[in-house]
């Protein structure tokens, strides 16, 4: 009778919502479940898994999910976003994956265009928002606006997609992300026999763009992929993370994956820095560039530095 019954949900849920978490900000994840609580999409409709990566507290604990009737907690022990979400694409039981950072609020109709966008979208195998805000703790000094889209930021005016990988304009992040079954099923069996492994953040680790890599599945399968700015998002950006050494660290991580999903998606090999033009050039930028500017320069170096060594690793192990 209890699998009739999954079946049957099964047949009829339009959605799951999957959140990743990893030691969340309490009051952070509370607005989070708030805005999914408040959705103009009804919760007979969709479910929702909590994937707790690896947190020191169990989330099971202390986060109340009773309010709605199809939701989960799910424990993924092995640290690192793109454990989490491939986790949260195994426990899912329909055939689209909406993925909720646990940092963002969603607009109360997030869900119902999501909804509308899978009918309406065919071709798309992956979509997202085309409009994600930053709602800062504290506001940051000027100086580091640039550094906004590591941060997420986005203010698309019109839909755009593409089936050609990559087109940073059309590829949508991670927060917010929507994934049909059949791409997030290519995607962890690709995961799994991947020499070079896109893993994203872990823990204090600041690597990205397993996120794009799921688009760039869903390239590969033959559909495509969008980002629409009807789908809008609240970033929520904690004080500790506008800080310039922070950002450096985050703007180093997104160049080293950078680098390591073009040698993977494209073949194009990471150059040495240390050849006779290029130690002189680092050392030009040394002298030459000021303050900010000189700190991304040596920041994109380590990145390179940090590509080479991963995909040496990778290629090694494999």
């Amino acid at each position: 009778m209890v699998r009739d019954e999954v079946r049957r949900f099964a047949e009829q849920c339009e959605l799951s919502v999957v959140i990743c978490a990893h030691n969340p900000r309490s009051d952070y994840l509370s607005r989070v479940l708030s805005a999914l609580q408040n959705q103009t999409f009804s919760v007979q409709q969709w479910e929702l898994l909590l994937v707790d990566n690896a947190s020191n507290v169990p989330l099971s604990s202390s986060v109340d999910l009773s309010w709605h009737p199809r939701s989960r907690h799910v424990s993924e022990p092995k640290l690192g976003v793109a454990e989490a979400r491939r986790r949260g694409m195994l426990e899912a039981v329909s055939n689209l994956i909406v993925f909720v950072d646990d940092d963002t609020v969603l607009d109360a109709d997030y869900l119902s265009v999501v909804n509308t966008i899978k009918k309406e979208w065919p071709i798309l195998g992956t979509w997202g928002s085309g409009f994600i805000g930053l709602e800062f703790e504290e506001q940051p000094a000027s100086h580091l606006e640039r550094f906004f889209p590591y941060l997420a930021f986005r203010s698309s005016k019109i839909p755009r997609w593409s089936n050609i990988a990559p087109c940073m304009d059309a590829t949508p992040v991670g927060a917010g992300l929507c994934v049909r079954g059949n791409v997030a099923k290519a995607y962890c069996e690709m995961f799994e026999r991947s020499k070079i492994r896109i893993g994203g953040r872990k823990g204090e680790v600041l690597l990205g763009h397993e996120d794009f890599e799921i688009s760039y599945v869903a390239c590969h399968t033959g559909l495509g992929m969008g980002v629409f700015p009807a789908l809008k998002i609240s970033h929520l950006i904690p004080k500790h993370r506008i800080t310039e050494d922070y950002l450096l660290k985050l703007y180093e991580g997104s160049r080293t994956s950078n680098l390591m999903m073009a040698y993977k998606w494209q073949g194009i090999s990471v150059a040495s820095p240390y050849t006779v033009r290029g130690i002189l050039s680092i050392l030009k930028n040394y002298l030459v560039r000021p303050g900010i500017d000189r700190a991304m320069y040596f920041a994109n170096l380590r990145a390179t530095i940090k590509a080479r060594r991963l995909i040496a690793e990778g290629r090694a192990a494999g």
